[in-house]
C-alpha cells in the first residue's frame, strides 16, 4: 500500500482536519472506536455493506494519520483497535457532526442510523 502525503501547506486548518478525515467510512469508524476499543470483527459486523478491503484499507490510513492503534489487552487474546491521544481530540467535532447529521437528516430526506446505539 502506498502512503498517501500530506500536501505541505493548506488553506486554512479546517481543509486540513478535513483532508486527514476524509475518505469513506472514516468517520464512522472513529465515531464507533469513540465508544470503545473494538475488534476487526466487531467493526466488521457495525458496518454490513462496508467490504473488508476497504474497512482494512480505512484502519491502515487511520494508523498512518495517528489516529487508531491496534493494541493486544492483556487479558485478551485477540488485538483490538482503539484511538489514541489524537483520535480521542475529535470527540467534540464528532460530536458536532453526529448532532448536525441528526438535526438536518430530514432535510435531506434521509432516515439515519444510532451508531450510537447499545452494541449487541
Amino acid at each position: 500500500m502506498v502512503k498517501k502525503k500530506f500536501a505541505r501547506t493548506f488553506v486554512c486548518p479546517s481543509e486540513f482536519a478535513l483532508h486527514v478525515l476524509a475518505g469513506k467510512w472514516t468517520v464512522a469508524i472513529l465515531c464507533y472506536l469513540n465508544r470503545q476499543p473494538l475488534r476487526y470483527a466487531q467493526l466488521r459486523r457495525m458496518l454490513p455493506t462496508l467490504s473488508d478491503k476497504v474497512l482494512t484499507e480505512r484502519l491502515a490510513d487511520l494508523g498512518e494519520r495517528r489516529l487508531v492503534e491496534k493494541k493486544r489487552l492483556a487479558d485478551q487474546s485477540h488485538g483490538v483497535y482503539v484511538l489514541t491521544s489524537a483520535g480521542k481530540s475529535l470527540n467534540g467535532a464528532l460530536a458536532d457532526l453526529y448532532r448536525w447529521g441528526e438535526k438536518h437528516a430530514d432535510v435531506f430526506g434521509v432516515t439515519v442510523a444510532d451508531p450510537l446505539a447499545p452494541l449487541e
